[in-house]
């Protein structure tokens, strides 16, 4: 589950329930045991759950399978009634729903409708999104939604840089559609939702560190978020995208040019444990690496999300990892998962 901040924590703190403690303490329970049996073991249902609104995306940024148009798996729009009979199955025990996996939330004419369901049920919901349809009615039907997080990708302060890796995005879009939230929050008196600048450090962008802090207190955003770039062929970063900033990097260079991942993998993972993602046509896979469902654990089209969760694929899948995880081709560039704290 993502980081909760100070400011917005008492919201998500209002939305404990026994059943959800409970349900997360034994989470948290397994974790430990899996560790210390050596072997996987699972008690409860995920505390966070990532649905995804649409694989379809208007910017082309390169690291990204959305923006390549690289999928092997179709395009769609998650469909409202699919994803409500889903929620209505796991709300008692669900904490966190983040509605995102790839491509562009807004771009799904139900999405604003399905946070509505969602928050209904009590749930902290968040999105990510690149702002481009943030526009004033947008604006306002987030803010009415419930929406409790909302990040913001802003890759740079200037069109110039941000347009290196959003590409074919405009900034003064995502800018306007930022300041959009902020006057419909004051408007409508809201506290949420809680609004991240989330900026992901790359070469191109490394020196504007400092003027993504001063945009966002311009703007009254909530907080900006450093995020370390995944890059697919970090052995030679053809795309030279890996940042010079040692701190924003996930990768080690050596003295021949190359890289390697820094991330030690343990035979642990702690997403593995309370967390996981449903595709829009309702494939359950393991984590945000799986980008291109690869690792299929099930079909909600086919049996329901508590009988996946303890089936025999998972229950596959959960072994392999603590027996070899650094083998699982998702788990290779992944700086997430290796302790319950780093999550």
């Amino acid at each position: 589950m993502p980081q909760i901040n100070w400011n917005d924590s008492f919201n998500l703190a209002g939305k404990l329930t026994p059943a959800r403690i409970w349900n997360g303490l034994k989470v948290l329970g397994s974790f430990y045991a899996s560790r210390l049996l050596n072997k996987p073991v699972q008690w409860g249902y995920p505390v966070s759950i990532s649905f995804e609104p649409t694989t379809s995306c208007n910017l082309r940024c390169p690291e990204c399978p959305s923006g390549l148009r690289a999928f092997t798996r179709p395009t769609g729009m998650l469909e409202n009634d699919f994803f409500r009979k889903t929620i209505d199955e796991i709300h008692k025990e669900l904490l966190y729903l983040i509605f995102y996996f790839q491509g562009e939330p807004y771009l799904n004419p139900a999405f604003l409708d399905m946070v509505k369901y969602a928050s209904a049920k009590k749930i902290y919901t968040a999105t990510s999104t690149n702002a481009h349809y943030l526009n004033d009615e947008n604006a306002r039907r987030t803010v009415e939604s419930g929406l409790d997080r909302l990040i913001i990708s802003i890759d740079g302060t200037t069109q110039d840089v941000y347009q290196q890796y959003r590409v074919g995005g405009n900034l003064q879009k995502v800018i306007e559609g930022a300041k959009n939230i902020v006057k419909w929050k004051k408007e409508l008196n809201s506290k949420t939702p809680f609004i991240f600048f989330q900026f992901l450090v790359v070469k191109p962008n490394e020196h504007q560190i400092e003027d993504i802090k001063r945009l966002a207190k311009e703007v009254g955003v909530d907080e900006v978020r450093f995020k370390t770039a995944q890059v697919y062929d970090y052995e030679t970063d053809p795309n030279k995208l890996i940042p010079t900033i040692d701190k924003f990097s996930r990768y080690k260079k050596h003295e021949d040019g190359t890289y390697t991942a820094k991330n030690k993998l343990a035979n642990r993972c702690w997403k593995m444990q309370h967390a996981n993602v449903i595709t829009w046509d309702g494939l359950v896979v393991p984590c945000c690496f799986d980008k291109d469902a690869q690792h299929q654990l099930g079909n909600l089209k086919n049996q329901s999300f508590k009988e996946i969760w303890q089936n025999q694929n998972y229950r596959q899948f959960r072994t392999e990892l603590t027996k070899s995880r650094k083998n699982i081709d998702i788990c290779a560039n992944c700086s997430e998962g290796a302790s319950v704290w780093r999550d």
